[in-house]
C-alpha cells in the first residue's frame, strides 16, 4: 500500500491594501442614488422643485408680486427638506434590512470608516442638490423680474446662504444619526418626520405661545427654536433676541440630542451590532 504525498499547505500572509477612502464614498453614493427607491425619491423630489418653481412665477405672473433671491432660495429649499433626509436613512437602514451588511464588512471590515464614508456621501448629495436648488433660485429670481419689468432683488448674502447649507446638512444627518440609532426604516422615518415637522409646526407652536415654561425648555429641546434666533434675530413668533451664551448653549442642547448623541451612539450601535 503506497500514499501519494500532498503538497503542503500554504496560506499568503502578505498584507494587502487598505481600500482607498474615496472608493468607499463613490460605492456609498451609488448605494444611495443607484437604486430603484433613490432614484425615485430623487424624481420626486426635482418635480417638487420644478413645481415649486413654477408655482413661485406664477404668483409673480398673477399678482405683480416682487420675489426676490432670497424668497426664492427659501422657497426651492423646501422640496429639499422634505426628501433628500429619507435617502440619508436608507443609505444605512436597507443594508440592515436586506442584510447585505454582512457583504459591506466583508470587504471593509473597519466598519467605522463603512459609517464615515455614508456620511460623507450624504454630504456631497446635500451640498450638490443645494447647489442645484440655489442656481434654480437665481435663474427664478431674474425670469421673475422681466415678467414684471423690474430689476432682480439680490438680496441672498453669504450669511443666509451659510444658514440655509448648514440648516439643510443639520436635517439630513440627523436623519443619518437616528438611521444608525434605530438601524430601522419605518422607525426611523417616523421618528424623523415627527421631530422635525410635526412636534415644531403643530405642537411647540402652541406652547410656546401660551406658556412661559414652553418659552424657556423648548429652545433646549428643538433646533428649529434653538436656531432661529441666530438666522434671524427673532424668535420663532417674531420677538427680537439677542444672542449669547444662553442661546448658544440651547442650539448645543438641541444638537446633542437630535444631531451629535444619536449619531455617537448610533455609530457605537453599528461598530458593536451582531451582522446575520
Amino acid at each position: 500500500m503506497s500514499t501519494t504525498a500532498s503538497a503542503p499547505l500554504h496560506i499568503d500572509t502578505t498584507p494587502t491594501a487598505p481600500i482607498p477612502f474615496l472608493r468607499l464614498v463613490r460605492v456609498e453614493w451609488r448605494k444611495m442614488i443607484d437604486t430603484r427607491g433613490g432614484r425615485w425619491l430623487l424624481a420626486i423630489t426635482a418635480a417638487l422643485v420644478l413645481l415649486a418653481f413654477g408655482l413661485t412665477l406664477l404668483v409673480v405672473g398673477l399678482d405683480d408680486a416682487v420675489v426676490s433671491a432670497g424668497v426664492f432660495a427659501q422657497v426651492m429649499a423646501v422640496p429639499l427638506s422634505l426628501l433628500l433626509p429619507v435617502l440619508a436613512i436608507l443609505i444605512v437602514t436597507s443594508e440592515w434590512s436586506q442584510r447585505t451588511t454582512m457583504v459591506t464588512f466583508a470587504f471593509e471590515p473597519h466598519r467605522l470608516r463603512v459609517v464615515l464614508a455614508k456620511l460623507v456621501a450624504v454630504v456631497c448629495l446635500a451640498l450638490v442638490t443645494l447647489v442645484l436648488a440655489l442656481a434654480l433660485g437665481a435663474l427664478g429670481t431674474v425670469v421673475g423680474a422681466e415678467m414684471i419689468g423690474g430689476e432682480p432683488i439680490w438680496d441672498l448674502g453669504w450669511n443666509d446662504v451659510a444658514w440655509l447649507t448648514g440648516l439643510q446638512l443639520v436635517y439630513l444627518v440627523m436623519g443619518f444619526a437616528l438611521a444608525l440609532l434605530f438601524l430601522n426604516t419605518p422607525s426611523t422615518v417616523a421618528v424623523y418626520y415627527v421631530a422635525s415637522l410635526l412636534l415644531p409646526y403643530m405642537v411647540w407652536g402652541i406652547l410656546f405661545s401660551l406658556f412661559d415654561w414652553a418659552q424657556t425648555l423648548l429652545p433646549f429641546l428643538d433646533i428649529t427654536y434653538a436656531v432661529t434666533p441666530f438666522q434671524t434675530g427673532n424668535d420663532v413668533m417674531g420677538q427680537p433676541v439677542d444672542t449669547g451664551f444662553l442661546e448658544v448653549l440651547q442650539l448645543l442642547s438641541a444638537l446633542t440630542i437630535w444631531v451629535f448623541g444619536p449619531l455617537v451612539l448610533g455609530t457605537l450601535r453599528v461598530l458593536r451590532s451582531e451582522v446575520k
